[in-house]
């Protein structure tokens, strides 16, 4: 059995470690490989290794480091393809979706490649008669990521790029689900030219991840993942003196309003529902429908699309299916659980994905699209995040009790609206607290020279990934005031504050 290993110093390490975790293709229910779970000295090694590289590789020039981006970004086309079905084998997405995830992290490549442009500080000339100022971003050190299973590539491509152009070293804890592509990326880094220690990958899991938290040598923490996590994540690794960005959890509304274009709101809310199986942190899981007529047209429709949906591996030699597996046996039980828990509450169940069973694929982990009506705030199904094929439909007299709904929630990650009418979505912008908004846009993920983050209980921490808050989060800045008197314009001691006039 292949034993997917760990990446220390620049060389792939499986260590001694007893400990193992089986890694199942989510579409057959098959053990493909397995991952050895880090012990805490071997975390610990992994931390040395990126301590011990920080000092040169933060001496180098931000156009170094650059040009180190660039050559990973071709790799990472020129591999495109073979990285995208190691997702799919492991994750279970369908390839397409595997290509569009790797693309997302590669725009942040793309972005990180601009890093000498990024870290300019700013220069202030004759502040005072005499003296000058000037700002330094610095790299901090040795920075961790704690990454989930959903997006084995993106997500960690939100951080490292950034973190490692910035001059930072990096160690990457990644899901134990899915581990092969983060090792993957470390050897594509390495071919780039990235030097040995700069980049590690520790596998495991709280055991590694709790030496991440507290080992001094960790200066910053970004992870992604379940809000009760992300409060773990951020509590521990402030108490330990580090810098945290903490994504938790989401759900994400949608207000339909009468005078929407319905067909084209039909077709966004089903991908934005059902794509990768509801696994994404962005996923819409709650259409709130102003007035009953609207959300019967909705549900009429989601129910003609919902039974064309293609569901099957991710991975086929015919047409690609449009939505694959769950990441385990054990999520797809929690999902199952939640679709009875509305039905035995009172939501209306018009699509049950409940029995699908797909010949050849009896063991995969498979959830059909799920559609509730008449959900409303009290159950479970709308007030906890499902991460799963589950559509939750909330009617309501107007847009007033829709903002005031959604307002309402514990998660503010992302939302969107779906409006002929520009007044009304302009005072959405405005009225929503959530991070992330869409205008007829379902999954209003920002590009990535723009931030990704949510509001409320979806982040813990003052600065969201990629964009300018990621070099943000990534340097220190260092203000530097500056006289350089000639010899003839000596000053005697001065014990009044400095104005610098």
């Amino acid at each position: 059995m292949e034993t997917v290993a760990n990446f220390i110093h620049g060389a792939c390490v499986t260590g001694n470690s007893s400990r193992v975790q089986a890694i199942f293709n989510p579409a057959t229910g098959m053990q493909i490989r397995q991952v050895a779970m880090s012990s805490a000295q071997q975390t610990e090694q992994a931390i040395a290794a990126a301590q011990q590289a920080f000092s040169a590789w933060a001496r180098q020039t931000p156009l170094k480091r650059a040009r180190v981006m660039f050559r990973f970004k071709s790799l990472l086309e020129e591999h495109m393809d073979s990285l995208a079905k190691l997702i799919s084998e492991e994750h279970g997405k369908v390839y397409s979706d595997a290509v569009g995830e790797l693309t997302r992290g590669l725009e942040v490549v793309e972005f990180a490649c601009g890093i000498a442009h990024l870290q300019k500080g700013e220069h202030s000339a004759n502040v005072g008669t005499g003296v000058d100022s000037y700002s330094l971003m610095q790299p901090l050190g040795v920075c961790a990521g704690i990454t989930p299973f959903n997006f084995p590539a993106m997500v960690p491509m939100w951080m490292f790029p950034v973190a490692l152009a910035t001059g930072n070293t990096f160690v990457l804890k990644p899901s134990e689900k899915d581990p092969s592509l983060a090792l993957r990326l470390a050897q594509l880094l390495k071919e780039a030219g990235l030097p040995d220690g700069v980049f590690n990958v520790v596998q495991g899991d709280k055991e590694a991840v709790d030496v991440l938290l507290t080992d001094p040598r960790v200066q910053a923490v970004s992870f992604v993942g379940s809000t009760p996590i992300a409060e773990y994540i951020y509590q521990t690794a402030c108490a330990h003196g580090k810098r945290c960005q903490a994504l938790g959890g989401a759900k994400n509304h949608c207000i339909l309003m009468p005078d929407a274009d319905m067909e084209m709101a039909a077709n966004a809310i089903m991908g934005a529902a059902y794509g990768a199986a509801g696994e994404r942190c962005m996923a819409l899981s709650v259409v709130v429908a102003v007035g009953d007529n609207t959300a019967d047209e909705l549900c009429a429709r989601l129910e003609q699309q919902i039974a064309k949906l293609r569901v099957g591996p991710g991975l086929t030699s015919g047409p690609e299916n449009e939505m694959g597996p769950l990441i385990s046996a054990a999520h797809r039980a929690k999902v199952l659980g939640y679709i009875d828990s509305g039905e035995s509450q009172g939501a209306k169940l018009r699509v049950d994905g409940r029995g699908l069973k797909l010949a050849g694929y009896e063991d995969g982990y498979f959830v059909g699209p799920t559609l509730f009506d008449n959900v409303t705030p009290e159950m479970t199904i709308y007030k906890e995040e499902i991460f799963g094929p589950v559509l939750c439909v909330v009617r309501v007299a107007d847009y007033r009790s829709a903002i005031e709904l959604i307002n309402q929630h514990e998660y503010g990650n992302g939302s969107a609206i779906f409006t002929r009418d520009g007044g009304t979505a302009r005072r959405f912008g405005e009225d929503v607290q959530a991070g992330m908004v869409g205008v007829n846009v379902p999954i209003p993920v920002p590009m990535a020279f723009h931030s990704f983050g949510g509001w409320k209980r979806s982040i813990f921490g003052p600065l969201n990934v990629h964009g300018s808050d990621g070099v943000r989060f990534y340097t220190r800045m260092k203000t530097i005031t500056a006289r350089w008197p000639e010899s003839s314009q000596q000053q005697s001691a001065a014990f009044s504050m400095p104005t610098l006039s």
